[in-house]
């Protein structure tokens, strides 16, 4: 009994001994360890929680854009880019609201709607999407150097077939008919055989005297 004691008491001083020389290392471990995971449940929880009130105002946008409410819709849009700027529901929002607002006659807060989308959005694919419909507005207004300017700039893979398709349509309204081609051909080529958008592409080559339709059926038949 008196060697376990003697065994116990050495275990428990070299214990002490321990804890004095890396107590204070191994608590200040666990509380950075404890603070990082409280971190990181705190900023899950303000992400839910900031989703949330971001959909409750891409819904206003909605209402008012149904409602074909001009101001309102406006408003919310004001309201979620300046609350919750960095959500998707605010790149959404601002997509919806252009759409509203065009189809309403108010092309330059459509414009200025999608500008905001092309230059904030956290998504790529959102920021691709609002380029391509600001072109085909600087398409309609004759404003064909900043839709080539806007087109030009990088897309996501998956957009780039339809912003070649928009790039031609920008240089046939110069007169470009050569160049024109070519986009139309790189956007025709880019497409599955299986999108029904890459007949109307067919068509413009077709009108600039290119036929695609036998490698159309080939490529079909390929897939």
């Amino acid at each position: 009994m008196a060697n376990f004691d003697l065994e116990e008491q050495e275990q428990i001083d070299q214990l002490k001994h321990f804890w004095s020389q890396y107590g204070n290392l191994i608590t200040w471990v666990l509380i950075a360890a404890l603070g990082g995971y409280a971190a990181w449940n705190g900023w899950n929880w303000w992400q839910r929680s900031q989703a949330v009130k971001a959909a409750a105002i891409y819904d206003e946008i909605e209402r008012a854009a149904q409602a074909k409410d001009t101001a309102k819709t406006e408003a919310a849009l004001a309201d979620i880019k300046d609350k919750f700027g960095r959500t998707t529901f605010a790149a959404q929002g601002g997509l919806l609201a252009a759409q509203s607002l065009f189809e309403a006659g108010k092309a330059d807060s459509a414009k200025a709607a999608l500008t905001w989308v092309a230059d904030n959005a956290s998504d790529e694919a959102y920021k691709a999407l609002a380029r391509l419909r600001l072109a085909g507005l600087a398409i309609d207004a004759k404003a064909y150097d900043e839709a080539i300017k806007l087109l030009q700039a990088p897309m996501p893979e998956a957009y780039a077939a339809l912003a070649a398709d928009r790039l031609g349509d920008a240089l046939m309204a110069q007169g470009k008919g050569e160049e024109a081609k070519a986009q139309y051909q790189k956007a025709w080529d880019s497409m599955s055989a299986r999108t029904e958008y890459r007949q109307l592409v067919q068509v413009k080559l077709a009108s600039l005297g290119v036929q695609v339709a036998d490698k159309a059926v080939a490529s079909g038949a390929a897939q």
